[in-house]
């Protein structure tokens, strides 16, 4: 696939990947906001009223 990148290890497996950005910046956009997502699902959840409560000085 052109802008696509593969790093493989010695057994052949693909460990990483190298995305030309110019070419797929946003499909990396969404990808990372999914990344980030599911990093934080299991984070507690907290009111607005308690954030608002929280960043007001």
């Amino acid at each position: 696939m052109e802008g696509v990148q593969f790093l493989i290890n010695e057994e052949g497996e693909k460990i990483s990947v190298l995305i030309d950005l110019s070419k797929w910046g946003d499909l990396w956009e969404d990808f990372h906001d999914m990344m980030v997502s599911r990093s934080r699902q299991d984070e507690s959840e907290i009111s607005w009223d308690e954030l608002k409560a929280d960043i007001e000085i």
